[in-house]
């Protein structure tokens, strides 16, 4: 394979820019960098290293790419032409730069995903738009992936190198878009671009397609030829996905009073900013979102979300915690959630007092009522709870076998302090 230079750069294009004859016949790469760096350090307000570094790989790439093309070579204008993709590569750099991280990455995915559209879907299949669509997010993360090692490998960087500033990330979008558009060479002299090629080799890839009746799939088999179909590996996988991401009834009631209970609680303990968190953290925001729309500081944030977990603590272990397992599937009547093995050794962990709590508790006496028997307050009888709910949840986890429902569910809604109990409250029972 060889590498030619895209056809829409012209040298004879370069009339309009400055003519690189006042260079002198000793017209080297180190006078290239210079060139750039004139230009580039108003455009981005810097002439530190960083810039330096990347208008150094842009002119060893121009020189590369010169090298390598014979048709650059015989034309007699080398000069000419390192200028012009030079200064086309420095304003496709300064575009992305000027778009932002966010636009940037919108814009080069939106260019990437139009040249390989038609190429994405296999030969005579019945893809439609969204279908198409999720091939190509599914490809172009491989890409994405390629491009970053080529980026290293043709600039001499480290192997984890990754952009981290705004230009840096300008640079390596700029020559994303350059490196799928580089034309390689096929037999009786065609040539295609990188990207297209790339995608019909993950398209020969992909399995074949197989047609399922999603409507068979749901209804029950009623007569011999329908049972034998529905037999099949592929149905009865389709069937068991259906029915495990069928949402339980019962499970969604209890959820929103979970939610109900616990912003009622928050605010019952005069926290009005954790119950401000805890509905924009249902709502999917990311922690920056979350701050601006709160006017939080990093430190402020932290300070909240230490707050924020200590009255989900409370909540979960003390004052709604039968409600709060009932939810997980973890009750009192259900071993905390723990398998008969689990509960043996969650039981000789416990004190003699903690031992007749645990009675009591199965029997559904009261805390008011354990206190009064035990001749204890009824703040030591909450405070041994809190204590044995959380042996119990460290038998569960620090368990070899797989956690019971309540391990991974718990973990999450008391143990991790960004945000405890909110990210359990949006799935489902975790098996």
């Amino acid at each position: 394979m060889t590498l030619t230079t895209v056809n829409d750069l012209n040298p004879t294009s370069t009339s309009n820019l400055e003519s690189p004859e006042h260079l002198g016949e000793n017209f080297d790469t180190q006078a290239l960098v210079q060139l750039l760096l004139e230009e580039l350090s108003p455009s981005v307000g810097s002439q530190g290293r960083q810039v330096k570094g990347v208008a150094t790989r842009m002119a060893l790439e121009v020189e590369r790419v010169c090298q390598k093309s014979s048709r650059i070579q015989t034309s007699g204008q080398i000069h000419s032409w390192q200028l012009a993709l030079a200064r086309h590569r420095l304003q496709k750099c300064l575009s992305y730069y000027r778009l932002g991280s966010r636009q940037g990455r919108v814009e080069l995915h939106s260019n990437l995903s139009a040249m390989v559209y038609r190429y994405i879907a296999p030969p005579q299949s019945q893809l439609g738009f969204y279908g198409r669509t999720n091939l190509i997010e599914d490809f172009l993360q491989e890409f994405y992936a390629e491009s970053l090692k080529a980026f290293r490998r043709e600039n001499d960087l480290a192997s984890d190198y990754t952009p981290r500033t705004q230009l840096e990330l300008a640079e390596y979008m700029a020559f994303t878009e350059h490196y799928a558009k580089r034309r390689i060479s096929l037999p009786k002299g065609n040539t295609q671009q990188l990207i297209v090629l790339r995608a019909q080799a993950f398209v020969k890839r992909q399995p074949a397609e197989t047609p399922l009746d999603i409507e068979q799939a749901v209804e029950m088999p009623k007569g011999e030829q329908e049972q034998t179909s529905i037999q099949s590996s592929l149905m009865q996988q389709l069937r068991s996905q259906i029915i495990a991401d069928t949402i339980d009834p019962s499970e969604e009631v209890l959820r929103d009073r979970v939610i109900a209970e616990l912003l009622q609680y928050l605010e019952s303990q005069g926290q009005s900013d954790c119950v401000d968190y805890l509905v924009l953290k249902l709502q999917d925001l990311a922690a920056p979102d979350i701050d601006t729309i709160l006017g939080l500081t990093p430190r402020q944030r932290d300070y909240l979300q230490q707050r924020f977990k200590y009255h989900v603590e409370k909540f979960a272990r003390v004052s709604h915690w039968k409600l709060v397992h009932q939810w997980l599937g973890a009750d009192i009547d259900q071993k905390l959630g723990m398998s008969s093995q689990q509960w043996e050794k969650f039981f000789v962990q416990l004190s003699p007092q903690q031992q007749q709590i645990l009675h009591l508790k199965q029997n559904h006496k009261l805390d008011e009522e354990i206190a009064k028997t035990l001749k204890i307050t009824l703040k030591q009888v909450q405070k041994h709870w809190m204590n044995m709910l959380e042996i119990a949840w460290k038998v569960r986890n620090t368990e070899t076998q797989k956690p019971k429902a309540l391990s991974s569910r718990e973990a999450s809604s008391v143990a991790v302090a960004s945000c405890p109990l909110p990210l359990a409250m949006k799935s489902k029972r975790v098996a």
